[in-house]
């Protein structure tokens, strides 16, 4: 009986130990896991989605701390010195999400790069400045001629309108 104690034992201190690993390498904070749109986690959440603005998204993970949710998004790669502005935004729009949908302004998300994490305060500017981003974008919706935003060709290369675009870089 002894030995099959030590034994349960052991097995729970592994399985504690690679749950923790796993939640560290996906840069997580500490606190219950709602949501996630990872397949190694479990089956594939429902998008959030807000009607008034037409705005969806799946954030990588939505962590409970302390009566708050907090949304990550886990970028593959290393870590540039600052996030970049396009990751911010789509932090923000989870932030947004996540306030529409469970009642709840997060105060903060997380945006994980392999090599560092990066703590974005949803504040008042932020959201305004999201909700403009979001205005022109669908003000560009019904242009005929929206020039190029950019002058990358990895992100031309990547890009799902780049068969009919006419100012592609490649």
């Amino acid at each position: 009986m002894l030995y099959i104690s030590l034994f349960l034992l052991f097995l729970a201190f592994i399985f504690f130990w690679q749950s923790n690993r796993q939640r560290q390498a996906a840069g997580l904070p500490g606190g219950r896991v709602i949501y996630t749109d990872t397949r190694g986690w479990g089956k594939l959440e429902k998008p959030l989605f807000y009607a008034p603005l037409e705005l969806t998204g799946k954030p990588d993970y939505l962590v409970q701390q302390n009566g708050q949710i907090i949304p990550v998004e886990v970028k593959s790669g290393r870590a540039p010195e600052a996030p970049y502005d396009s990751h911010i935004y789509q932090l923000a729009s989870y932030c947004l999400l996540v306030e529409k949908t469970y009642g709840k302004r997060p105060p903060y998300g997380i945006i994980h790069y392999e090599t560092r994490d990066f703590a974005v305060d949803y504040t008042q500017e932020l959201e305004s400045s999201l909700l403009d981003l979001l205005a022109e974008m669908k003000r560009d919706q019904h242009k005929k001629d929206v020039p190029r935003s950019h002058e990358q060709a990895s992100r031309c290369a990547r890009c799902g309108f780049r068969k009919v675009c006419d100012q592609r870089l490649l």
